[in-house]
């Protein structure tokens, strides 16, 4: 029968399609589609591949399976709407059925070769059904900079809900093009542990407050590329994780982000939390993060965050030309040792990252490179960077005693308030800066840049604005090998380098306009005189 003139057809030269009405789908809404809709997957695969293909209408369905070669075609007009009956889901073994990226959903595949999900047609997951509100206390307004109104929300029940909307395991071959993907109940799109993935032309929209609503998660995949995606949800908009719940481990590697829109209320781009594996040869170009101008717990919590906490590696991030408007935070990168799924937690590496052509307006937390004391941070360069803060600092930060939080969650907020106005630099190694501006927008009274526990410090062509009398620019905290060079400093510059900590040595300051700055270098707390070098600096009389 799945062979019929009456249940399929052949478009000219190319494949079989399989029309859902043809199985008895009858797109009202109301009446549940999910057993029509797969019979016509089956019949595709059983044909030996072909399109299963929904018309205009609107069909309510419970969790269906792609199979081998064939294509989910939802033409415009087309809405696959999921059921809010959680019994309509069958579990599929692998994770856990109680986290946020369980065993149910809408659309599944596992082993598949050769499918796709296309078309101008729409796939909703009626999201809020399966969220209930939190209870938590209404946030202070002073304090919505380090909130999330995610928060708001909680999963019913035992946090068992169709997420991610659509899975995709162990698959050959994925191709998902030009539809619509909204109000996901949790994660809206995971490829996990694939081979060759192309999602191009996508939208995503989910309520900036779903709880857990990531965009696009790609997990332990190989050769992927994202392109032309306009995402705009309540948690990450595209996130890069490293764990497979389904088999062995897997290196997340050769993966390609570029032009897209992302708007969400926690990180845009961002490599973790899950990071049992490691992170090979990734890039993010051309984009664009933003707000609108909403309260600061719906705004981007980092533009690009890179973390690694699990044991597992990163080695060779390219990010280069992203517009960011209305984001707390531009760069956030850390290195932790949470040691998830470890029984004895072991820091991994963070190493080779590079970040050039950034320009960020909006920013209201200081961005961040930090490792632990026993692993640093290892050789990220960041150029061509331009940043504006809007939220000025207070002087007793820059005193502040800042916490390891050596197994906390990762957040670009996870610090609280840092002494630094434009960049924290914490126990790293091989940090380079070169053609950058950070400029606060409002009077601020903290250091454009504080490292501390830094060896290996280039910075060349730095510019900011002026922190005012009592500070300086820059301060060196235990920081060794470090060459400053063919800087300006800016009016309102009292002093302009301070070096502290009797660790700090061979710093070179060299070829700097430093006529404005009251005094040129001061040396305290246990830094020896001689530890700063001098040439060729232009200074005021």
């Amino acid at each position: 029968m799945a062979n019929t003139p009456l249940r399929e057809h052949r478009l000219a030269g190319g494949p079989r399609v399989f029309s859902v009405d043809r199985f008895g789908a009858v797109a009202d809404g109301r009446t549940k589609d999910t057993a029509a809709i797969q019979a016509a997957i089956d019949a595709a695969h059983a044909a030996g591949g072909g399109v299963a293909h929904l018309p205009p209408g609107t069909y309510l369905s419970g969790g269906i399976e792609l199979r081998s070669r064939v294509t989910l075609h939802l033409e415009a007009g087309a809405i696959l709407l999921g059921s809010t009956d959680l019994a309509d889901y069958p579990p599929h073994e692998g994770p856990p059925a109680d986290c946020d990226a369980g065993q149910r959903h809408l659309v599944f595949a596992r082993g598949a070769t050769d499918i796709a999900i296309t078309g101008a047609g729409t796939i909703d997951g009626q999201g809020p059904a399966f969220w209930e509100p939190s209870g938590r206390p209404p946030t202070p307004p002073d304090r919505f900079w380090a909130d999330v109104v995610t928060h708001n929300w909680k999963p019913v029940g035992n946090n068992d809900r169709p997420s991610p909307m659509v899975e995709l395991a162990e698959c050959r071959n994925v191709r998902i093009e030009g539809v619509t993907l909204r109000n996901s109940p949790g994660w809206t799109l995971r490829p996990i542990a694939c081979d060759t993935v192309m999602i191009r032309g996508i939208v995503i929209r989910n309520p900036i407050d779903g709880i857990n609503t990531d965009g696009i998660d790609p997990t332990a995949c190989q050769n992927v590329f994202i392109a032309d995606c306009d995402i705009e949800t309540g948690d990450d908009a595209i996130c890069l994780k490293s764990e497979n719940p389904y088999g062995d481990l897997r290196v997340t590697r050769n993966v390609v982000v570029t032009n897209c829109v992302l708007s969400c209320c926690c990180n845009a781009f961002k490599l973790g939390t899950a990071t049992r594996g490691g992170f090979e040869d990734i890039t993010f170009t051309n984009s664009v993060i933003y707000n609108r101008d909403v309260p600061l717990n719906e705004r981007v919590i980092s533009g690009i965050a890179i973390e690694m906490v699990d044991g597992g590696w990163v080695d060779g991030v390219s990010v280069s030309g992203i517009r960011m408007r209305n984001t707390r935070t531009p760069v956030f990168i850390r290195l932790g040792n949470r040691g998830w799924g470890q029984p004895d937690p072991v820091p991994g590496r963070l190493r080779r990252v590079r970040i050039s052509g950034i320009d960020a307006t909006g920013a209201i937390l200081t961005s961040s490179i930090t490792g632990l004391a026993e692993q640093p941070v290892e050789d990220v360069v960041l150029s061509g960077i331009r940043i504006d803060t809007d939220e000025g600092g207070r002087r007793e930060w820059v005193e502040r005693n800042i916490p390891e939080e050596i197994a906390e969650y990762p957040e670009a907020r996870m610090f609280g308030r840092l002494p630094a106005y434009g960049l924290y630099v914490r126990h790293a190694r091989g940090i380079r800066i070169s053609g950058t501006e950070i400029r606060s927008t409002v009077p601020d009274p903290r250091p454009l840049l504080v490292a501390d526990d830094v060896v290996g410090l280039s910075v060349d062509t730095l510019d900011g604005t002026g922190p005012g009398t009592g500070t300086s620019l820059l301060e060196l905290r235990n920081t060794r090998d470090a060459f400053l060079s063919r800087s300006r400093a800016p009016q309102g510059t009292d002093v302009y380098l301070t070096v502290s900590g009797f660790r700090s040595a061979d710093i070179a300051l060299v070829g700097n306009e430093l006529s404005r700055a009251t005094s040129a270098v001061a040396t305290t707390h246990g830094a020896a005189p001689d530890s700063v070098v001098w040439d060729g600096n232009l200074v005021g009389r």
